[in-house]
């Protein structure tokens, strides 16, 4: 039986444990979106504490797709030496390191980019205060956007790293895409399920052929909008099975269109989102989502719900928190 301190090797990876940090956003970048030492000292401090694989906060690939003016950039070739030493700094610490690339569409802001912000459809995000009102993105600025995604996926692998996660989750341009409430298009990226999907496809396509079919892909993926009329699970599990058929290598499980900060729900909120989803695919499966107790955690991998828990908030509060985890479940 496996347990959270037991190692996991897939799709060539091989994690010490199941303990994962998710990407957490730091706000220590450069105005250039450069790489700091102190996001090197942010991540290489969990990732000494033993943690199995850390994924690296947002990254944004296109200057139009960034979040905010304290985030890290994978969108230049300028970026990499900075990625560099980040990516061996948790590595020298033993843990995997994967760095997650993604766009904010709507959630972008002209006040930070300087830029037009665009989106799937016209509609503004419901997430940021004070939103812009964004363009509908023409098809060819979409094929932009997918390469953006794939030329960020080559670099993230020059600088070192072990994976890439796209962000497809928490009303970001991706999950934007997926959701019936944003993607009011008629063409080829929306008017049903599969066709706001189609993104998700050609990104995974490119990113796997530019950065090479051998280098792990993750995706982390929104299941479930958590809004009337949104996206639901079942359709979102089609989703994330179509996503490992094409070659993701782990579907990092969550949820909300405007983010998974509802803490009024207890801990574990997505777990039983995760349960659903590895009952329709084979590879591993992460799970995050106000997951603190060491015993949960373990009871989620020992139950076989997800074959990964992020610690998040805890690991904020707590960058020893794995290396405490293991005491307490009696795995120094």
């Amino acid at each position: 039986m496996s347990t959270l301190f037991s190692p996991l090797s897939f799709a060539g990876l091989t994690l010490r444990n199941r303990v994962a940090m998710p990407p957490m956003w730091s706000g220590k970048a450069t105005a250039e979106g450069f790489v700091t030492p102190a996001i090197v000292d942010y991540h290489r401090v969990r990732a000494a504490a033993g943690t199995g694989l850390v994924i690296v906060e947002h990254s944004f690939v296109h200057p139009q797709g960034r979040h905010s003016s304290t985030q890290i950039g994978v969108h230049d070739d300028a970026c990499v030496e900075g990625l560099s030493r980040l990516a061996a700094a948790i590595r020298a610490e033993g843990s995997v390191a994967c760095l997650q690339i993604s766009h904010a569409g709507a959630r972008a802001s002209a006040r930070v980019t300087g830029l037009p912000v665009v989106a799937p459809s016209p509609v503004p995000t419901t997430r940021e205060s004070d939103p812009d009102a964004p363009r509908e993105l023409t098809r060819s600025q979409i094929a932009d956007i997918v390469e953006a995604f794939a030329a960020a996926a080559a670099r993230a692998r020059t600088a070192g790293f072990d994976a890439i996660e796209i962000h497809a989750a928490h009303g970001f341009l991706l999950s934007q895409f997926l959701s019936p409430l944003t993607n009011r298009r008629s063409d080829e990226y929306g008017g049903d399920h599969d066709r706001r999907g189609r993104i998700h496809m050609d990104v995974l396509a490119a990113v796997r052929r530019r950065a090479g079919q051998d280098f792990p892909v993750f995706v982390r993926l929104g299941l479930h909008d958590e809004r009337p009329g949104g996206l639901t699970l079942a359709p979102a599990c089609v989703t994330a099975s179509q996503l490992a058929a094409a070659g993701a290598a782990l579907i990092d499980v969550s949820g909300g269109l405007a983010g998974s900060d509802d803490p009024g729900r207890g801990p574990g909120y997505f777990v039983g989102y995760a349960e659903a989803l590895k009952a329709e695919v084979n590879v591993p499966v992460l799970v995050a989502g106000g997951i603190a107790d060491p015993r949960m955690a373990d009871l989620i991998i020992r139950s076989r719900r997800a074959d990964i828990v992020g610690i998040g908030r805890a690991m904020l509060d707590d960058p020893e928190w794995t290396r405490t985890a293991a005491a307490a479940l009696g795995q120094t």
